[in-house]
């Protein structure tokens, strides 16, 4: 069974994720969104607009005015843990870098 995380962990990550990292949103919209049949350049911008224990699930906009949903599964498989998110996010990105051909940042919560 899908694990649903409450409201307050939902608040927080997506307001993070909106609010500081939209360039990051841009970058996972554009990986993933091949999967859909949408060409990654033609996406403009990106907001995360929900997580389960399964997936993150992001909103884009095409430069023709239209949307697309992105729903990605966790990289790592099922979670259930509030901390676990941010670790697959950033597996999302470094793997949207990854495909994409871009250098990612480092992470400073990693060690080694």
């Amino acid at each position: 069974m899908t694990h649903l995380f409450d409201e307050a962990a939902l608040t927080g990550v997506l307001s993070h994720m909106n609010a500081d990292h939209a360039g990051d949103n841009l970058l996972i919209a554009r990986a993933f969104a091949g999967e859909s049949g949408v060409q990654p350049a033609t996406i403009t911008s990106s907001t995360m607009t929900g997580f389960d224990g399964e997936k993150g699930v992001w909103t884009a906009s095409t430069e023709d005015g239209g949307t697309l949903e992105i729903a990605v599964p966790w990289p790592g498989g099922a979670i259930s843990q509030r901390p676990e998110v941010r670790r697959e996010i950033v597996a999302l990105y470094d793997e949207a870098c990854r495909r994409l051909g871009v250098d990612p940042r480092p992470h400073a919560w990693r060690s080694g």
